[in-house]
């Protein structure tokens, strides 16, 4: 089997796992429900631009997790922030012995607490212009503000912009980016 082929076959079984779920409004739509019904992991599977992210999600067994009461942030990568990754990257990750590494790669993208745009431009302006992000993996970002957007920096000095912000679902928000934060 292919690399090609083997990830297809897993964005298959992470779809496949998570038939017959209430999916939240596609991103596309950029319409913010008052309530939202459905979690982190429904929303991201519902936007069409996530399918690299959700079979990550599940070959980490972060499913559950994510679809817990909470509530997180998610800075949630598109699958073209995937593939800019170095060939070969994600195939690899999603293999069954590399599940710890992509555990810890994912949970450098998710916040305890639901932190909206607003919080974080508060954070970064109360704090001189940058503001120090604790993820749920133990590691930290780094958030600014440039050219009007919302910039994170990851801790290999990656820098990422938040290109739709606060995407609210029953159990947090969403940001959706650009790339893929790596932590150290």
């Amino acid at each position: 089997m292919t690399p090609k082929t083997k990830l297809t076959t897993i964005i298959a079984a992470a779809l496949a796992a998570t038939a017959g779920v209430t999916a939240a409004p596609a991103l596309a739509d950029h319409h913010m429900e008052e309530k939202a019904e459905a979690n982190i992991v429904e929303t991201a599977i519902s936007t069409g631009m996530h399918t690299t992210l959700v079979a990550a999600v599940q070959a980490a067994g972060l499913v559950d997790t994510l679809a817990s009461p909470g509530p997180f942030t998610v800075f949630a990568p598109t699958d073209a922030a995937f593939a800019k990754l170095p060939a070969g990257t994600v195939e690899t990750l999603v293999k069954p012995e590399n599940k710890g590494m992509l555990t810890a790669i994912l949970t450098y993208h998710a916040v305890a607490g639901a932190v909206t745009a607003g919080d974080l431009i508060k954070l970064i302006n109360d704090n001189g212009g940058t503001a120090t992000i604790s993820t749920v993996g133990g590691g930290t970002l780094s958030a600014a503000i440039e050219d009007g957007n919302v910039v994170i920096t990851d801790a290999k000095g990656g820098k990422t912009t938040v290109v739709k912000a606060d995407v609210m679902t029953s159990n947090g928000v969403i940001h959706v980016t650009d790339s893929v934060f790596l932590p150290a």
